[in-house]
């Protein structure tokens, strides 16, 4: 019995120090407001930007926040996401989570908060998702223990804020925090890491009681009709230059005696002397898949999305067969069809394709070589079958991709279209499910978006993609106001779940799985951008004095180019001579 004992004592010694020091972080937590009391309950001062290392990119973008954009139904319901989460007036339960079989901890789950963007802590060694996944309120976070403190690192956020008066952080932005229990109080040690809005990562701390007793319960927000006349696609903000914004930045300052550079973020004036945080190594994420092979992702319902092959390919997979939505580029179309044979291996019945680009449609030919239509289009046809698969497009592809007789066309036969429509819409019904083509041109004159009704995903094209700028391909028949227009009717489609999140998923263009709260932030960009330029036109600016304003500063680390097919500079003068085109 001694000798085991004394076994038992050795092992003891010689365990890790991370595994002793672990401490249950589980209980119903009230908040302390004794920090940042101001700031966290009634909210900071406009133009309170003090503490916070914002880059120019970042103080352009909280100065033309405009507060009356909350008003917007498509900005109401939304939860504080994880990077504010903690800070705002509400309690919280932290429960652990147990594997089924070994009832072992591999996590923890974080309830409550304002909103509740709900999150679950993996303690469990899981990967963090690829870079085409979506994006959340709460992000997807990972966690290890370092001694007694648990270290907690969270991506895939959207873009969300880091104080209730604009100061925001983009969807690139990354999250460590450290979890410190003593007895019954707790501390969050908080550090975000935005490569677009701060120049280093911004750090503050957050305290919390145990209070076993109260209860955390579940809440839900329903959208209204806050302001009764409201212009379609209206988003307030501040221009720069302008008597509000100009107000905005200087009243809280000159309220406290502020330097100005202090109560605006300035880095030099954040810390005393030459004393400066530790910053940790940026979080990259993960991309399980070896680099080119083409991605397949199920986004919901019968509706999966292809990442990988130039723009992003959409698969509709059921009894009846396949539907595919653009085909991506010609170099990579037997690697397209040996995705799509991962899904089924029922015949192509329909191939979509959203507008005329290449880059979505270079494999028509052979997809629709490989399909088999079920019959003709015209009633009576029921028994003819057809040889390849229905190629649909609105009428406007067919004209891009062809020629008048007796000239060469620009693509080859076979790409074309075999079937168009000329209305603002046409509808489907395939694999049991009601499939709306709905004609919107912005990116070019033959846009469609593709509602999936039963799935509830729509396909948007390049109208909507999360890595650029918009696309204004005028040759084609593209205008930036039509994809403003594109981008509202992309909104009306879209109804997010509670929290203002999921519900109808977006597959754009190019970039990863979207929701309604990715296309809002895209949507309120691009009417921001053409707001700021129509009014430097309005003042007799020329388009270099344009350029020289900058009016994409605040923007241009996210969706901004000086090199490749579409650059910033590009951008601003196709909205420029949208502005500057006589009727």
């Amino acid at each position: 019995m001694t000798k085991q004992i004394s076994i038992f004592a050795l092992l003891i010694c010689f365990a890790p120090a991370s595994a002793l020091a672990q401490r249950d972080l589980s209980g119903n937590w009230a908040a302390l407001y004794h920090e940042d009391q101001p700031h966290r309950i009634p909210g900071p001062d406009l133009g309170d930007y003090t503490g916070i290392p914002l880059n120019d990119a970042g103080r352009l973008k909280a100065d033309s926040w405009d507060a009356s954009i909350l008003t917007l139904r498509e900005h109401q319901a939304k939860p504080h996401p994880s990077t504010y989460s903690l800070r705002g007036p509400a309690n919280i339960r932290i429960t652990r989570l147990f594997d089924p079989v070994t009832q072992q901890t591999i996590g923890y789950e974080l309830f409550g908060t304002f909103g509740q963007a709900t999150r679950q802590i993996w303690l469990d060694g899981r990967s963090h998702p690829p870079t085409h996944a979506a994006h959340t309120w709460a992000g997807f976070s990972t966690a290890r223990w370092d001694g007694d403190a648990l270290e907690v690192t969270t991506s895939h956020l959207k873009a969300g804020w880091l104080q209730r008066n604009g100061v925001a952080h983009s969807d690139r932005a990354t999250m460590t925090e450290r979890f410190i229990r003593h007895g019954n109080h707790l501390m969050v040690v908080t550090m975000v890491d935005d490569p677009i809005y701060l120049e280093e990562p911004f750090i503050r701390t957050t305290n919390w009681i145990l209070n076993p007793d109260q209860e955390v319960r579940r809440t839900q927000f329903d959208v209204v009709d806050e302001v009764a006349v409201r212009r379609r696609g209206e988003v307030p903000h501040y221009l720069p230059g302008s008597p509000d914004a100009t107000r905005k930045l200087t009243e809280f300052a000159a309220k406290y005696k502020l330097p100005a550079d202090g109560a605006r973020g300035v880095t030099a004036t954040l810390y005393p002397g030459a004393v400066r945080p530790l910053s940790s190594p940026r979080f990259k994420g993960s991309d399980p898949s070896p680099s080119g092979e083409i991605q397949v992702v199920h986004v919901q319902g019968n509706v999966y999305m292809l990442v990988g092959a130039g723009g992003n390919i959409v698969v509709q997979a059921g009894e009846e067969g396949v539907l595919v939505i653009d085909t991506g580029t010609v170099a990579r179309d037997a690697d397209v069809l040996a995705a799509i044979r991962t899904l089924s291996e029922k015949p192509i019945r329909i191939v979509i394709n959203t507008h005329v680009h290449a880059d979505h449609t270079g494999a028509n030919e052979t997809l629709a070589a490989t399909g088999k239509a079920l019959s003709g289009n015209a009633p009576g046809n029921s028994g003819l079958a057809l040889s390849s698969a229905r190629v649909l497009a609105h009428e406007n592809v067919l004209k891009r991709m062809s020629a008048p007789s007796g000239q060469p066309s620009p693509r080859p036969f076979g790409a074309w279209p075999t079937e168009t429509f000329f209305g603002e819409d046409k509808e489907l019904f395939f694999n049991d499910e009601a499939i709306q083509l709905i004609h919107q041109s912005g990116h070019t004159d033959g846009d469609v978006l593709v509602f999936f009704r039963r799935s509830d995903v729509v396909a948007s094209g390049d109208l909507f993609t999360t890595l650029t700028y918009p696309v204004i391909d005028s040759q084609n028949g593209g205008t930036v106001q039509g994809v403003i227009d594109g981008l509202n009717r992309l909104l009306d489609l879209t109804i997010p779940k509670d929290k203002e999140e999921g519900g109808t998923y977006v597959i754009p263009g190019h970039g990863r799985l979207a929701d309604e709260a990715d296309v809002v932030e895209f949507r309120d960009m691009v009417t921001i951008v053409r707001d700021r330029i129509q009014d430097l036109v309005a003042q007799g600016k020329t388009l270099a004095e344009v350029k020289a304003a900058k009016p994409t500063a605040d923007y241009d680390g996210r969706y901004g180019a000086t090199t490749g097919p579409w650059t910033t500079d590009m951008f601003i003068e196709a909205v420029y001579r949208a502005m500057t085109r006589k009727p």
